[in-house]
């Protein structure tokens, strides 16, 4: 889809002016979060780069202003968001409500990749934890300010969750009935990494659609979507190529390296709006990210962990 989704699509010249936009991109200190914050501070957009760690952070805002902002000369500043644990992002998120009156793009993009099974909190594996329910906390907070500024004249307010083709291979017939559900580990699929990853994609392209639904029931004139980048060349791809071992490392690091699309291109996207799923733009859900009942399903579920847990 990465190729088909920027096909004619140059950011520097097919977005618009965004002087006066707020922005919030998570995980934007790195790969395709950094070129989108690029992209969209060069239009003139007040970006938040909402990441964990704050050196890093201010370290790619350094390099992000010494490639330059022109000619929009936007705003990028640092916002710490551990997306690991909710109660940290409920704070990152009132934080920011203390400082912004209007939120008009969110961005949820940070991403675990291909990581070891590891619960840090709340007995949910981390990867479920970072790449679904820590955006659905940081989301459920902003979203009455991101109501309101969709009140304001010539708003054009986005949720925008970045997901993944590869959620098609998620095996048919899951459920999210419960915490265990949050928590398979898929030890005995051939790549258990990459499957817990993909099984994360499937519960961002879910939860994008039943938030639409739910916007929708409220008539908010909000677009949520959830996008596939593409393969992009990340620099968490390269951790990983390099990660493997000496004989594994060479051969994983040049297959990304010529057949990856480059983070710039992959965080360069547009959706019209008014066209939620433009043909050619975003990659067809399988049949189970089309399900109306499994997105409820996750959404209740959710909804009754983070309230056990007293969030």
């Amino acid at each position: 889809m990465g190729s088909l989704f920027s096909r004619g699509f140059d950011p520097a010249k097919d977005i618009g002016d965004l002087s006066g936009k707020v922005v919030i991109v998570t995980g934007g200190n790195a790969g395709i979060g950094f070129s989108a914050i690029q992209h969209l501070a060069r239009r003139g957009a007040k970006v938040y780069m909402a990441a964990r760690n704050e050196q890093k952070a201010k370290a790619a805002i350094e390099r992000l202003h010494k490639e330059g902002l022109a000619p929009g000369n936007g705003k990028v500043v640092w916002l710490d968001l551990d997306l690991n644990d909710p109660r940290t992002v409920k704070m990152s998120a009132a934080a920011f409500l203390e400082k912004e009156e209007r939120l008009d793009i969110l961005i949820n993009n940070a991403a675990l990749l291909l990581v070891p099974f590891a619960k840090s909190h709340d007995d949910i594996q981390d990867i479920v934890m970072v790449n679904y329910i820590g955006h659905f906390v940081f989301t459920r907070k902003l979203l009455p300010l991101m109501a309101k500024t969709a009140k304001e004249p010539n708003s054009d307010v986005r949720i925008v969750t970045v997901s993944s083709d590869g959620h098609q291979s998620v095996p048919d017939g899951v459920h999210f009935r419960n915490i265990d559900d949050f928590n398979v580990d898929f030890k005995d699929a051939k790549f258990p990494q990459f499957s817990r990853y993909i099984y994360t994609k499937l519960m961002d392209i879910l939860f994008a659609k039943q938030l639409q639904r739910r916007i929708d029931a409220e008539g908010a004139p909000i677009i949520s979507i959830a996008i596939c980048p593409g393969t992009v060349n990340t620099d968490g791809v390269q951790t990983y190529a390099h990660s493997v071992g000496p004989v594994l490392s060479p051969i994983y690091s040049f297959i990304a390296n010529a057949f990856f699309t480059s983070p710039s291109k992959g965080g360069g996207r547009d959706v019209p709006r008014g066209i939620p799923s433009p043909p050619g733009r975003l990659a067809r859900p399988s049949k189970q990210a089309q399900s109306e009942e499994l997105a409820r399903e996750l959404w209740d579920t959710t909804e009754k962990v983070l309230q056990d847990i007293g969030v």
